[in-house]
């Protein structure tokens, strides 16, 4: 199946480092439809403020693909942190694909957030572990970050088996770190266990993407 990846500038915000961050979701088109991952920046407006956000939202984002949210059939979240399922309720009419312990953490740990989204009425597959979603499509277990998180390997028959795109959410921020020794610093709040993001982060490098797609980064990594 042809699938291609294409990135939505969807907010900016300060990061944990006090710098100016993008937030970036994608769009995976192929020959049924499209899907996003990740949706953005949203939650209660003390929350903004505290990230100094600026926001746009994802159907300003998708038009610029000559997209709506109604062509997104489906919705993977890589994890349940505002700036990456804030705008979920945009795109009620699609299931939401989500690791159900990610699901389980931002019950307990968020349900400020939890409740403001309005969960309970989402349409939530939720996922133990690795899973095909799509030919083509599938989600690969990387906690760390946070006990749920999941990253996205699309594979097409333009990249190949042995070359596929990886989006990679949050277990790693930047190119640099991506790239980065196994024993380097980490920023506050980048990993909810040190031991489980080194562990996901050489299990994503041993799949040898062909190109590897930040949330949080303007590069674009290749192997």
């Amino acid at each position: 199946m042809s699938l291609e990846v294409k990135r939505l500038h969807l907010a900016s915000l300060r990061g944990v480092d006090g710098r100016r961050w993008p937030v970036h979701g994608f769009v995976v088109t192929h020959p049924g439809g499209a899907v996003l991952v990740d949706t953005g920046v949203g939650g209660p407006a003390g929350m903004l403020d505290d990230w100094r956000v600026v926001n746009r939202s994802a159907a300003d984002a998708l038009a610029e693909l000559d997209l709506s949210p109604a062509d997104i059939g489906l919705v993977i979240n890589t994890h349940l942190h505002f700036d990456h399922c804030g705008q979920n309720a945009v795109f009620s009419h699609a299931p939401c694909y989500v690791q159900r312990a990610e699901l389980d953490r931002a019950k307990r740990e968020s349900p400020g957030l939890y409740d403001w989204f309005g969960f309970m009425n989402a349409r939530w597959e939720l996922l133990d572990g690795d899973a095909e979603v799509l030919p083509g499509l599938s989600v690969v277990a990387t906690p760390g970050h946070t006990s749920g998180h999941q990253s996205v390997i699309v594979r097409s028959e333009e990249s190949g088996a042995a070359a596929p795109d990886l989006l990679i959410g949050d277990a790693a921020y930047t190119l640099r770190q991506y790239t980065g020794p196994p024993d380097q610093a980490l920023p506050d709040g980048q990993a909810s266990d040190r031991a489980a993001w080194q562990d996901s982060l050489q299990r994503v490098r041993a799949l040898a993407p062909g190109r590897v797609h930040f949330c949080h980064d303007t590069g674009v990594g290749h192997s």
